[in-house]
């Protein structure tokens, strides 16, 4: 048996490839689906220690699976967590997270610039439970700070956001948490660790819905959560091997291939969402560019320091609102029209009525959603391309 390990001499994209895979007797070179519901034991005594604990190995593929394990391990390595849980998708890892760690009465505080579905989660279904939610605007540590009190346990962010791509400071918002006995959950799958680990920042836990970039060609649904504390882990992954929302076998093999070329992929992602952004802050009929690799980004210099590229997403206002917004999206004819990001192919979507349509208007307004305003995210086309294409609703 051949077992990569976790070399700390080993840079990201070497792990990225070569860790977390536990070669079987058969030699194989490329990592093996282990697609079983069960596992069989040597004997009655096996099993029962399996269960109880007293010895590791596989029993049931709901909470363990090789193949879904290579996927978690090598994930945690790049974000320099001590363990990762693997969901079925980015919804279910941030619901396991908050269902395993909070109890009736804690209280969250959280940025109201954050994806539309995590809103209605945070407001309509924890709330059932008697977790209370606090949103406050991401890049104010003011309103953080005022947030907080003795009943706080956790602070959470998306950074950059959705859609607006707004970056908070993570060490700052990470001593903030820690000042009050709290910890800082971070959704880092605009970034990925190919580009942020917000683990070395500060932050206690990071969370990745899997079906983005980690996959990078939209093909599978899952989700994953890093922690730096083991007992954080353990205990979401408690609460998964109770209640079942498990990612798939088959899916934990795409997004363990998918790693492997994350941090190349988002190198070009990267490439090319800068060409697209400065294009568009030049064009006529587009009023505002969100975008951090723009100089003209409010925290550009933060995210100078704290990230090692400015990602794939790229947001703009045009003049006219909803009717023009719709008109440039219907104009193309290379782009997809989805929600989906994180695609090798681009994709083009109108936020305020599809990703945030489920937000209040008032709500979108205090995030920031105009009816103007169309979201990118740029994959590894041609960028020439890919301005043609949005020219033609532009012009």
């Amino acid at each position: 048996m051949h077992d990569s390990g976790h070399p700390p001499a080993w840079h990201q994209a070497t792990q990225a490839i070569r860790t977390g895979y536990q070669r079987t007797e058969q030699g194989e070179h490329g990592e093996a689906i282990f697609t079983t519901s069960s596992f069989v034991f040597d004997s009655a005594e096996q099993a029962a220690a399996r269960f109880s604990g007293d010895e590791p190995g596989n029993i049931y593929a709901r909470f363990t699976n090789p193949t879904t394990a290579m996927f978690e391990k090598r994930l945690a390595n790049m974000e320099q967590g001590v363990g990762c849980v693997a969901t079925a998708s980015g919804m279910s890892a941030i619901l396991s997270t908050f269902m395993a760690l909070c109890e009736p009465g804690d209280e969250l505080v959280v940025a109201r610039q954050i994806f539309g579905t995590s809103v209605v989660l945070f407001e309509k279904y924890l709330g059932k439970f008697g977790i209370q939610v606090h949103f406050v605007d991401l890049t104010d540590l003011e309103q953080w700070q005022a947030a907080c009190n003795s009943k706080t346990r956790y602070l959470y962010v998306e950074t950059p956001s959705n859609p607006l791509t707004e970056v908070v400071d993570i060490t700052k918002l990470a001593e903030l948490a820690h000042q009050h006995s709290a910890k800082l959950i971070v959704d880092n799958c605009f970034c990925t660790p190919a580009l942020q680990t917000p683990l070395t920042l500060g932050a206690d836990i990071v969370i990745h819905s899997a079906t983005k970039f980690l996959d990078g060609q939209g093909r599978a649904m899952g989700g994953a959560v890093v922690c730096a504390d083991l007992a954080d882990e353990q205990a979401i992954r408690g609460f998964l091997r109770t209640c079942g929302p498990t990612m798939s076998p088959f899916n934990a093999w795409l997004f363990g291939k998918g790693l492997e070329t994350l941090n190349i992929r988002m190198q070009a992602h990267c490439q090319n969402a800068q060409i697209l952004a400065e294009w568009l802050a030049a064009h006529p009929a587009v009023e505002k560019v969100h975008f951090p690799g723009l100089a003209e980004h409010p925290q550009y210099a933060l995210i100078q320091r704290q990230q090692r590229g400015p990602g794939a997403i790229v947001s703009f206002v045009v003049e006219g609102g909803r009717a023009a917004a719709w008109r440039v999206i219907n104009q193309t004819r290379l782009l997809s029209i989805t929600a989906n990001l994180g695609d090798t192919r681009t994709t083009i979507t109108h936020p305020a009525s599809t990703t945030h349509g489920r937000l209040s208007e008032q709500q979108r307004r205090e995030a920031g959603i105009q009816e103007g305003l169309i979201r990118l995210s740029v994959g590894l086309e041609d960028p020439q391309d890919l301005i043609d294409d949005l020219a033609r609703g532009l012009d």
